[in-house]
């Protein structure tokens, strides 16, 4: 990927979630044309579903076989990475920023508000994958100093690695919004 490319993986897919036969159909409506969209009524066919595949999932809070909440610790357990926006009827009380919903939407949701937070969680997506390559590679710059390899010309390959890798996490950074912000500095572990 190139500095300043917009995120896109092949094929974007988007799992919406939602107990109501109108808003799934809304969704797909609303999505179609740009992402492979699939849906689920059940939370239990959507935890089912969810694999590597999945990129964002529009998940409803209130279904009555289990409740938005709990479908996505159940998704962080199993340690998928994608990115989850609950949806919900009522406006959110705090409580949601602290169970790591990656973004709220309040129903109806406008077709404009929908593309742009699939697209907002997509470029966190690619802030995250650009910063952890990023790593990736200082490590294994580190480790080669430390192993004191004298190959100058792999050194400076890597180094040279290192700076594209940079500027692709700068640009990926350039696109954020302060609520991206937020989300990325409150994913950061505590140690």
């Amino acid at each position: 990927m190139t500095a300043g490319s917009s995120y896109r993986p092949a094929n974007p897919t988007v799992l919406a979630v939602d107990d109501l036969d109108e808003y799934l159909q809304l969704y797909e409506a609303q999505l179609g044309d740009e992402y492979r969209v699939r849906t689920v009524s059940k939370a239990a066919d959507a935890l089912d579903l969810i694999d590597e595949t999945i990129d964002v999932v529009l998940l409803d809070r209130n279904m009555p076989d289990m409740s938005g909440d709990e479908v996505l610790e159940r998704i962080r357990d199993a340690g998928h990475d994608c990115r989850v926006a609950l949806v919900t009827a009522v406006e959110p009380d705090r409580d949601v920023v602290d169970m790591g919903f990656d973004a709220s939407l309040v129903k109806p949701v406008s077709r404009d508000r929908l593309r742009d937070t699939v697209e907002r969680l997509l470029r966190r997506t690619r802030y995250d994958d650009e910063l952890t390559a990023l790593y990736d590679l200082c490590a294994k710059r580190a480790s080669h100093t430390d192993r004191g390899e004298t190959d100058v010309e792999a050194y400076n390959d890597l180094v040279a690695e290192i700076g594209e890798r940079r500027r692709a996490v700068d640009a990926a950074a350039a696109e954020f919004t302060p609520d991206d912000y937020r989300a990325a500095f409150r994913d950061i572990p505590d140690f």
